[in-house]
């Protein structure tokens, strides 16, 4: 049976759009033209709507036929919150669980929109707000205001030892993703990542987790042989260009993430560099783009809609009935192995 996603996919749109359509929502508006496109796709998907069912005499309302809830989102992504490789489908397993349970995504704000004293007050005036989801970090001040006002926080990648967090074991993450290189017989490899929030690369645990795997194989840690892009694809492209056009150089990159990757894999091809025949690459993440870079980017797969999906129902569980403690959930991931990633044919020059 068909269902919003299927829908929101064939048409292009969010999942929330679709559902304000064929919910006769217009609290925000949608064009004609997009109404039209969402119905002819609910016609051709043969899609049929849940009729709304009501509580038995007597029953105990569940949330779902209570009063409508007031759900929102925060990004710690400075822009394009509406098509990114990696957060988009955290945001469409959110709103996806919420649909299920009669519910819109009430807002999707980032870090620096939540900056403006405008924004603040009308999140605060305009509704009741009854809880939100934070995808990854925030600056300490902005999360302790939200914390303050907000009844329920529940935490995609967040530093927060106070509220139930839905993540995936970065750490374990990266050393997988190294030791695969490693396996192929690759002893020189080099990092790229950032700082981020947490402001030094040392407490980063995709770094960390790179360091370790190096130490456990007994591999030399080279400290010239990592960039530190600032999770910024033109910086990875940049500082691979720099790396690789000098004498001594890895043979292989392992990087905290798919675009980061796919940036650094661009400088080394336009260098002359064949990719992995000259040098390896992996990335973190496996965005749908990985498998059509060229060649096809080795990652490691990331839950993301699943752990959206899971943050969204452990929102709701917890409006329903609060946990006794906070918890953190740990969902699994595994490598998805393509074409950039093979044994090494050269071993890095030594100097002189």
């Amino acid at each position: 049976m068909a269902t919003l996603k299927d829908i929101a996919e064939r048409v292009g749109v969010s999942i929330s759009t679709v559902s304000r359509v064929v919910n006769g929502d217009d609290s925000r508006r949608i064009s004609d033209e997009t109404k039209q496109k969402i119905w002819q796709a609910a016609k051709q998907l043969n899609y049929r709507a849940k009729p709304a069912q009501k509580p038995a005499a007597g029953a105990k309302r569940s949330p779902k036929h209570s009063a409508p809830l007031t759900i929102g989102c925060i990004l710690s992504l400075p822009d394009n919150k509406y098509n990114h490789p990696y957060f988009s489908p955290i945001i469409q397993g959110i709103e996806a669980k919420l649909m299920e349970e009669g519910i819109s995504l009430a807002f999707l704000h980032t870090q620096a929109e939540l900056k403006s004293g405008a924004v603040r007050e009308a999140l605060l005036h305009d509704r009741a707000l009854n809880g939100v989801i934070c995808i990854e970090g925030m600056e300490p001040e902005m999360y302790r205001w939200l914390k303050e006002r907000v009844p329920v926080i529940i935490g995609i990648d967040v530093a927060d030892p106070d509220i139930p967090i839905i993540s995936y074991d970065r750490l374990d993450a990266a050393r997988i993703a190294v030791r695969h290189l490693l396996e192929l017989g690759h002893t020189d490899i080099g990092f790229i990542g950032g700082a981020g929030l947490l402001g030094r690369m040392e407490r980063e645990k995709r770094y960390r987790g790179y360091k370790m795997a190096l130490n456990e194989a007994s591999c030399s840690f080279r400290s010239d042989w990592v960039i530190d892009a600032q999770w910024d694809a033109d910086q990875s492209y940049q500082g691979m260009k720099r790396l690789l056009e000098r004498h001594e150089r890895p043979t292989a990159m392992f990087c905290a993430s798919d675009m980061m990757a796919i940036a650094a894999m661009r400088a080394a091809t336009e260098l002359g560099l064949s990719i992995p025949r000259d040098i390896a690459f992996i990335g973190i993440d496996d965005i749908e783009f990985s498998k059509y870079s060229s060649p096809p980017l080795s990652s490691v797969h990331i839950p993301k809609y699943e752990m959206g999906y899971t943050a969204a129902k452990t929102l709701l569980d917890s409006l329903h009935q609060p946990y006794p403690y906070p918890f953190r959930m740990l969902l699994p991931f595994h490598l998805q192995i393509r074409e950039s990633s093979r044994p090494p044919e050269r071993k890095a020059p030594a100097d002189g």
